[in-house]
This record gives structure tokens, C-alpha cells and sequence, in this order.
């Protein structure tokens, strides 16, 4: 599947979906946004220096640094589920992942670089097929040269105590490193953070060993009914896969190893009693379900994304919070509405003025600093015009407080009234 493809259906489609309300509801972002699914979290404008455009070497990117406390280490990790085929190559008798953990560290493991954003092969697999639809040239960005700020293999503090789970789904076709700056800034706070990569579905997945799997084409024929049943069955696939790395995740906070070349104190490190699910998008109405399905998950968060499935009916009777841009309201599309009528636990919507769907990714701020020396890109569709810096930062007040009061009991009253630091977002009763 193609990340730019099935984007650029949805947008082609939004005014047939809307006007067919059944398929309407299950689309994995409001229909007027001229995108599907593929992002995470923004960057702070500031951080983000672009190359000089006479000089003609590609654009090179930072991402913010984390606000907590900790510094961050990060381990990616194949996982493989031999009790299932694979959902989506049926033919395939396993499923296979990859993952991410990001947790707070204690010193640099002895690595003196930090974590790529995007592995090498997979980076240049996006150069070349995910990057040119959204109107950035292959060639005119290195996303090899973008560093995390996390340290590879780096050992887990332990003083930091057994840490909240939370685990992260990005949006259909989008993989698991859009979400990396909300994702760290999580991490530094004293959170276990799971990134998974949802093999056939996102655009590319690099694998050890330099293997490269792309996402499955599209159908030749993307109907409405076509890209309703798409997000179905990718959603069924995902939500399988995130209770398989949470059993992984559970066995090691047991003391069981998780991999090869796994840092210290990793093992018994995850606290099972408090887990939480945030995603993007398709990655916001899986989370959603995951809370409603599975007893170990506590709570959880979605980013702008329209639910698909049996929880847009049932809601959920746990906390729960999304976060809206702008033009994403209950009227404006009915799985929003019957979700938020059914739920019956702790819930709030914010509303971020400005925003887009990509507002809510590591894009937000890319595509803007991207845009100064590439010309055309047209950031506005994707990302919206929200300013990166304050969307960063009110996205991880947000988040981080609602995961501090319902995982760890942290009293605050950001939800309670409009807060002076945040203007653009509002409070939707």
C-alpha cells in the first residue's frame, strides 16, 4: 500500500464518502482532510534547521528535544507471533513486527550517537516512494540525517521506579518513527513507550539484517466500500498485533527476555498495572478499541482520528481523550458522535485551531521547515496553520497529563477550563 496513494484516494473520494453515511464513519480521518492516516506528533520550528538552498545539498532536520526529566534510550526489536498467520499475506504462517521501546536511561550505553528517526534503508525507501506525494522531491531531504535523542541499547534507570506502559500506533501506512517526538518527550517523563510497525500495511518497515518489506498495493479500484472494508481489515490486523506485543511487553515485566542485545534493566522494568494506548489516526481508533477489548489497558488517547469498527458503537466506559484540528468535529463525522454518546467513562475533546490531520505527527513541523528551501511543497493541505512550536507543546501537556493523572494518579486541572498557556486549543463539552 502507498502511504501518497491511498491519501491522495481519500482526498478524491471525501465529498462521494460523506454523501454515503455508512462508509462515511469507519475513514480514519475527517473526509474534508486531503489525507488518510500517515502521521504523529509535530517539532518545534526553532529546532528544526533546513540546509541552505544554494548550496543544493538535501535538507537536514532535528527533532525537538524531550521536556522530562530523563534522558531517553530507545531498542528496536523483531518480534514474531507463530501462533496466527499473518493477516494480510495470508499465505505467510507468522506474523512479524518490528518494534520500538523508548524509556527514560541511565547514562549513553556508550554510544555516542543517538537513534536515528528513520533507519537507512527504510529512509530511503521513504525518499523515494512516500515523500514525493506530499510534494517534497526525492533526493531534496536527507531523512537518514534526522537523529532521535535517544540513545541506542542505553540502560534503563531504574530509579525512575517500574514504568507506566503506553503503546503507540501511528496512522494506515504510516510507520512507527512519525510519532517519535511526542513518543521521546513521553519517555523523559518516566514512561515505557512500544512503537510498532504494522508489517504489509505501513509504507516500509526495515528489518535487521538490510530487509526492506513495502506496504501491500492498493486495489486498482478505491471506492468508498473499497477503502471502508481497507481500513476494517487493517484495523483488525493491528489490534491483533498490539495485544501480541503487549502479552511481549507483560512477559517482561515478568523478568522474560524480549531480544537480542536488550539493555540493562529492561527486564521487570514495565509495569503492567498501568498501560495506556495512544495512536494517530487509524492508530487513535485502534487504541480506542484496544481500551474497550483488553482488561490491561487502562486508558487511552486518540489523535484525530475517526473510529472503525465495533467501538464506534460501544464507545468505552474507560478514560479517554482525542484531540481534534480544527475542521474535525461530532458533526462533521458520525463515528466521532456515536463514540463520544456511548462513552460512559472519564472523556474529553480538545480542539486545536489551526490544525490539520498531519498536525498531530512529526510532520507538522518538517514539512514547514522543508517548505523554506524546497518550493511547492504545500504545507497548509498536510499540516495545517497552527504555529509548530506551540502545537508541540500543548500536545504534550496534554497528553503527558492525562497519562499522569489515570496511570499515575497525578491531580491536575489542565481539563477542567481553557488554560492561558495554550490559546489555540479549546475544551469541547
Amino acid at each position: 500500500m502507498s502511504l501518497g496513494t491511498i491519501a491522495s484516494a481519500v482526498a478524491g473520494l471525501a465529498l462521494t464518502a460523506v454523501a454515503a453515511a455508512p462508509l462515511a464513519a469507519p475513514v480514519s480521518a475527517p473526509l474534508s482532510v486531503p489525507l488518510s492516516a500517515p502521521f504523529s506528533a509535530p517539532v518545534a520550528a526553532s529546532a528544526v534547521p533546513a540546509a541552505h538552498a544554494s548550496d543544493g545539498a538535501p535538507v537536514t532536520m532535528t527533532l525537538p528535544a524531550p521536556g522530562g526529566p530523563y534522558p531517553v534510550g530507545t531498542f528496536a526489536v523483531r518480534l514474531v507471533d507463530r501462533s496466527r498467520p499473518d493477516p494480510l499475506v495470508r499465505s505467510k504462517p507468522y506474523r512479524e513486527l518490528m518494534v520500538s521501546l523508548w524509556y527514560p536511561a541511565r547514562g549513553t550505553g556508550g554510544n555516542p550517537r543517538t537513534a536515528p528517526h528513520m533507519a537507512p534503508l527504510a529512509a530511503a525507501d521513504w525518499d523515494r516512494h512516500s515523500a514525493p506525494p506530499m510534494g517534497v522531491p526525492a533526493g531534496a531531504v536527507n531523512w537518514a540525517a534526522t537523529p532521535t535523542h535517544a540513545r541506542p541499547g542505553a540502560p534503563v534507570d531504574r530509579g525512575a521506579g517500574r514504568l507506566p506502559v503506553v503503546l503507540f500506533g501511528s496512522g494506515d501506512g504510516g510507520p512507527r518513527t512519525l510519532g517519535t517526538s511526542l513518543v521521546e518527550d513521553l519517555a523523559s517523563r518516566g514512561y515505557l513507550v512500544v512503537t510498532v510497525d504494522h508489517t504489509y500495511e505501513a509504507d516500509q518497515v526495515e528489518f535487521p539484517g538490510g530487509r526492506v518489506v513495502r506496504a501491500l498495493p492498493l486495489p486498482s479500484k478505491l471506492t468508498p466500500r473499497v477503502i471502508a472494508k481497507l481500513l476494517d481489515r487493517h484495523s483488525r490486523a493491528r489490534l491483533a498485533d498490539m495485544r501480541f506485543v503487549l502479552g511481549r511487553i507483560a512477559a517482561l515485566g515478568r523478568g522474560d527476555a524480549l531480544g537480542a542485545g536488550e539493555p540493562a534493566g529492561l527486564r521487570g522494568a514495565p509495569d503492567l498495572s498501568r498501560v495506556g494506548a495512544l495512536g494517530q489516526s487509524l492508530g487513535g481508533s485502534v487504541a480506542a478499541q484496544l481500551v474497550h477489548d483488553d482488561p490491561r489497558v487502562d486508558a487511552g488517547v486518540n489523535l484525530d482520528g475517526g473510529y472503525v469498527g465495533g467501538v464506534a458503537d460501544s464507545g468505552v466506559a474507560k478514560p479517554f481523550m482525542q484531540l481534534a484540528a480544527e475542521a474535525h468535529t461530532r458533526a462533521s463525522e458520525p463515528s466521532w458522535k456515536s463514540f463520544w454518546d456511548a462513552s460512559t467513562g472519564w472523556k474529553r475533546e480538545l480542539r486545536f485551531k489551526g490544525a490539520a490531520h498531519g498536525s498531530f505527527t512529526d510532520l507538522q513541523a518538517l514539512l514547514p521547515k522543508i517548505a523554506e528551501t524546497v518550493p511547492k511543497v504545500p504545507v497548509a493541505d498536510f499540516v495545517g496553520t497552527i504555529d509548530p512550536v506551540r502545537s508541540v507543546a500543548a500536545q504534550r501537556a496534554y497528553v503527558a497529563a492525562f497519562f499522569d493523572l489515570h496511570l499515575r494518579r497525578k491531580a491536575t486541572t489542565l481539563f477542567e477550563a481553557p488554560d492561558a498557556r495554550f490559546p489555540e486549543v479549546s475544551l469541547v463539552p
